[in-house]
């Protein structure tokens, strides 16, 4: 790391830079009011040391943390209030504006901040620097270093506080998303530690180690972060179904077995984030609009890596082809079998179901491909596949794609990745000249017209006409109101027609005598 990047006198410029002045003298007119010593700790002295913007503070404070956040809400006439304390420390958080500071005093009863540095999770995360000299326009800046935090960061490096992980096991997943996020590594004692300790991260709450994994997930080094965590054994904690398709073979289409295989996914699909137009050209621009939604990056990463999640309880032999590995019915597993995983660990409904309905869907744009080597895509196929994806469309596409590239086996169709290219292109341009107009125009046919022109009454077949109407526009069959209502009229004629045709035919006796 570049020492210059390091300079003192750079972070107290950031300081000022990155939080309000009023925010900073009512801290100092507190701390003046109760004589309190304050100190900048933790991430905030690491963030503004590396010259990263953070919007949180972090503040130490030798005794009454509730209290000294009260008494500066009071100052500063707006703001709340959030408890954090637990476990013997007291700790309390000011949300004010759009920052967070928290304040906590000096943990385990220590009496110096030299001590309570000590009890941090990494080296680089137990610096301090009193709040006042930080606030001054000049002056001495002095960073209190008690475990030689500085020249790990100087040097990016991982270094664990002495009793880290036991005293808060998710300190351990903190540590690999810092590696994630910062490009540090690990110290090999701080491994071999991990190592030591991997099962307690099943002793923290759920929403503490989706945190951390949420911040994985959102960095540019998700596949060499999860690989360093497999190498200590705290992957596997965490989704041990994932490690069930280790060993598990697949057919010669692929060289993997499938935990590598869903391994090397991940890294093709983070490979296709950084750089669509790659492996979709010209589609570059519309699929970068498709990221600014922050969570589709980290969904559709997940659901790379547990595309094929459902294979090892669905593995079996095909009785058509001897020696031949099946999986019918792995999507559907996998979509099952991640639900769980997403309900575990707290995620939300909707981020649950974004995930859940890639993996159920994986398969469709290799059937489709399959189907277009044959013969024209119909639009009938088209409609279906983007009402079943809706706005997943895109993403369904983008992990097909990793899918594809982590398969490299011998028995692999040639070309199939521009196969799926082109299959995209294609459905998206029947999506844009028929489907759309269809699906966005004005309807042509309502409950109400089943129930004022054909004496209806409602029921599940008006769910099955609207389908049938919605295919034969988007087929170009009918185009307007009344093309559509003889359309229905003919649909009911010969509904009740066959109906006709299917009693007499039960009621036979020729039938009868056939079917004993």
């Amino acid at each position: 790391m570049c020492k210059a990047m390091l300079e003192t006198d750079k972070a107290r410029v950031q300081f000022s830079e990155c939080y309000p002045e009023e925010l900073i003298q009512a801290l100092l007119a507190v701390a003046a009011g109760e004589k309190k010593q304050l100190y900048v700790v933790g991430g905030t002295v690491r963030d503004l040391l590396l010259e990263r913007q953070s919007n949180d503070l972090d503040i130490s404070v030798s005794g009454g943390a509730g209290e000294f956040v009260h008494h500066l809400i009071a100052c500063l006439k707006s703001g709340a209030l959030v408890d954090l304390s637990g476990s013997g420390e007291e700790a309390a958080r000011l949300v004010w504006r759009n920052m967070q500071l928290d304040v906590a005093g000096f943990r385990k009863g220590v009496q110096t901040i030299e001590e309570d540095l000590q009890l941090r999770d990494f080296t680089i995360n137990g610096m301090g620097i009193r709040f006042e000299q930080l606030a001054a326009s000049d002056g001495p800046l002095e960073i209190i270093d008690p475990t030689g935090g500085f020249a790990d960061l100087s040097s990016g490096r991982l270094r664990h506080c002495p009793a880290a992980f036991t005293d808060d096991p998710v300190r351990m997943l903190r540590g690999y998303r810092l590696q994630a996020t910062l490009g540090f590594v690990f110290e090999k004692e701080t491994e071999k530690e991990i190592g030591k300790h991997v099962s307690l991260i099943n002793t923290v709450a759920a929403e503490r180690n989706s945190y951390e994994l949420d911040l994985i997930f959102d960095s540019p080094r998700t596949t060499t972060t999860l690989w360093a965590m497999y190498e200590t054994g705290l992957l596997q904690q965490l989704l041990p179904d994932l490690f069930k398709g280790k060993g598990v073979g697949q057919p010669k289409f692929h060289h993997l077995d499938v935990f590598e295989h869903n391994m090397l996914a991940l890294q093709m699909m983070e490979e296709i984030i950084a750089d669509p137009g790659k492996y979709f050209p010209g589609m570059e621009s519309r699929i970068r609009s498709y990221f600014d939604d922050g969570t589709v990056v980290r969904g559709l990463k997940w659901a790379a890596l547990c595309h094929d999640i459902g294979k090892p309880e669905t593995r079996g032999m095909s009785e058509k082809n001897e020696g031949q590995v099946t999986f019918y019915g792995h999507d559907e597993v996998g979509r099952e079998i991640f639900s769980r995983f997403a309900e575990r660990m707290r995620w939300s409904n909707t981020d649950k179901e974004n995930v859940a309905a890639l993996i159920s869907m994986h398969m469709h744009p290799f059937h489709l491909c399959n189907i277009a080597r044959s013969g024209e895509l119909t639009k009938r196929a088209a409609l279906k596949l983007c009402k079943r994806a809706g706005d997943r469309l895109l993403g369904l596409f983008l992990l097909a794609m990793s899918d594809s590239l982590a398969g490299q086996g011998e028995k692999k169709p040639e070309h199939m990745e521009d196969e799926i290219v082109a299959l995209l292109d294609n459905i998206l341009n029947i999506y844009e000249e028929n489907i759309k107009p269809v699906l966005t125009g004005p309807r042509l046919l309502s409950g109400r017209d089943l129930i004022a022109d054909f004496g209806l009454e409602p029921s599940p077949l008006f769910s099955e006409i609207f389908e049938k109407v919605e295919l034969a526009r988007v087929e170009g069959e009918v185009t307007d109101r009344a093309q559509v209502m003889a359309w229905v009229s003919d649909f009911l004629i010969k509904r009740k027609t066959d109906k006709k045709t299917d009693d007499v035919e039960q009621s036979s006796p020729i039938r009868l005598v056939k079917e004993k």
